[in-house]
């Protein structure tokens, strides 16, 4: 097939010990799937129905990236998420076959332009400009089932230059990760190479140019990030 421009070349992520790469079709995101950090962003934490939000495939870099500070925002926040890869598709999923479509995980790093996601929610504007921005969504290396398991409970913390910023457990979810897949698919027809993006704990705050970031989750190691100065 011809085409009139040249094709991008194929979003990926890295897989633990293997020079395959895992190609992406979508990313993902639960808004609010954590108790505290629904507080802690004037929410509710009770279980009404998740609520989801897209980043473009493009968006994903690779964990010790150098980020520059991105345009329009003077509030830049990290997130610390488990990522889900799918590697089997469907659509109306039942819940209890939600983790055979699961390929792997890894630990992500939500990167988000507070200051517009502030802004667009008063006007009851989409959060696209504030969430699905270049180099937004920090993905590590993922790691197959098959070495893992499935992740139910664990750590999940991040750093800033040391400093812990955000503490807790996967367990403390308020949607686990085979209701948040099954729930998805009820909406769109999840796809081999989409990522799931599960949420983030209370902590989060703003970062600097010259800051590390180091996000962890217990059982998939750490990513690590560095901003730099503006683009």
């Amino acid at each position: 097939m011809a085409y009139v421009l040249q094709p991008p070349p194929v979003p990926s992520v890295a897989v633990i010990g293997s020079e395959e790469r895992f190609p992406v079709r979508r990313v993902f995101c639960v808004g609010r799937n954590y108790a505290a950090h629904a507080r802690e962003m004037g929410g509710s934490p009770d279980r009404e129905p998740p609520f989801f939000f897209t980043k473009p495939a493009d968006a994903v870099v690779d964990s010790g990236a150098t980020i520059a500070y991105p345009p329009q925002t003077e509030n830049l926040h990290y997130e610390v998420e488990l990522v889900v890869a799918i590697g089997e598709g469907g659509c109306n999923i039942v819940e209890a076959n939600s983790l055979d479509h699961v390929w792997g995980y890894a630990v992500g790093n939500d990167l988000t332009r507070r200051d517009l996601q502030a802004a667009a929610k008063e006007l009851g504007r989409p959060w696209d400009m504030a969430k699905g921005f270049d180099r937004s969504a920090v993905v590590g290396p993922i790691h197959p089932v098959a070495q893992v398991g499935h992740l139910q409970s664990g750590s999940i913390s991040l750093t800033v230059n040391g400093e812990t910023k955000q503490d807790a457990d996967i367990s403390d979810m308020i949607w686990s990760v085979p209701e948040v897949i099954s729930i998805l698919s009820q909406s769109i027809t999840l796809q081999p190479g989409d990522l799931i993006m599960t949420g983030t704990p209370a902590g989060v705050g703003p970062l600097v140019s010259g800051d590390v970031c180091i996000a962890t989750i217990a059982g998939l190691g750490h990513i690590e990030t560095t901003i730099g100065s503006a683009a």
